[in-house]
């Protein structure tokens, strides 16, 4: 035992120990202290300890002198030790918020988590929890379109009142176009998704045609009227208009 260290073991600290080296369900790092102080009770040397330990001799001389100041209850716990890595400080988290919602001083889209970091001179591991704790994504966008018409509240009321509200034995249909659909077909045919392969596509196409397709949906039943032109101008709606006309005249019974 190294100069400086003694101590004894009692009763009952010994049973605590043995007790602890005997359970199954004891941690590793519990059972290999305990059996330092336990062998170091019976006489053992530094250098069998180490041997029947497997560990270092700083490591025994660490545990002894640990036993010798707390007893068992300081081979149970871990001495809490500094972070690795100094906490961001609250200011340098802020300027990295607010340079993420201005547009990057370079030639790109949207801010990277390499290009931040470097700006920011912190890791990117570090801009990442930020954005993740903010709920940023500057990779993520959605389209939005603010309408110019000042009347716009009365009519999006209106129609949606006709939606959620109709008149009775009304027929109230929503019409949409969907422009310039174009007919794609891949290249060359793909293999099937199969267990621990997910489906193929070649990256290239060949285009076949383009198309419109005119829809009006019925929000009362969900049936759809359906017709794809060549074009999708006023003649062409007009057209689809009157095709849906006949489709929705109340019908006769016959006496």
């Amino acid at each position: 035992m190294r100069t400086g260290i003694s101590f004894p073991v009692l009763a009952d600290d010994r049973r605590r120990l043995q007790a602890i080296v005997a359970a199954p369900t004891s941690p590793q790092k519990q059972v290999w202290r305990a059996r330092i102080i336990l062998l170091s009770d019976e006489g053992a040397g530094t250098s069998a300890i180490m041997t029947e330990t497997g560990k270092s001799k700083t490591c025994v001389w660490r545990w002894q002198e640990r036993f010798m100041h707390e007893g068992v209850r300081g081979l149970l716990r871990d001495k809490s030790r500094p972070p690795g890595k100094a906490p961001v400080p609250p200011e340098r988290v802020a300027e990295i918020v607010r340079l993420t919602q201005e547009p990057p001083p370079f030639e790109a889209t949207h801010w990277t988590l390499r290009a931040m970091a470097k700006v920011a001179g912190v890791a990117a591991s570090t801009v990442q929890a930020i954005w993740k704790a903010y709920g940023l994504s500057p990779h993520r966008w959605r389209q939005f379109k603010l309408p110019n018409d000042p009347a716009i509240t009365e009519k999006l009321t209106d129609i949606v009142g006709l939606y959620v509200d109709p008149p009775a034995h009304a027929v109230v249909l929503s019409v949409d176009e969907k422009s310039q659909i174009q007919a794609l077909d891949r290249t060359q045919p793909g293999l099937p998704m199969k267990k621990g392969r997910v489906g193929t596509m070649t990256h290239d196409y060949k285009r076949h045609a383009t198309t419109t397709r005119f829809a009006a949906l019925n929000v009362l039943d969900g049936t759809v009227i359906g017709q794809n032109m060549q074009r999708h101008r006023h003649q062409e709606f007009i057209r689809f208009l009157n095709r849906i006309e006949p489709r929705c005249r109340p019908t006769r019974s016959s006496t």
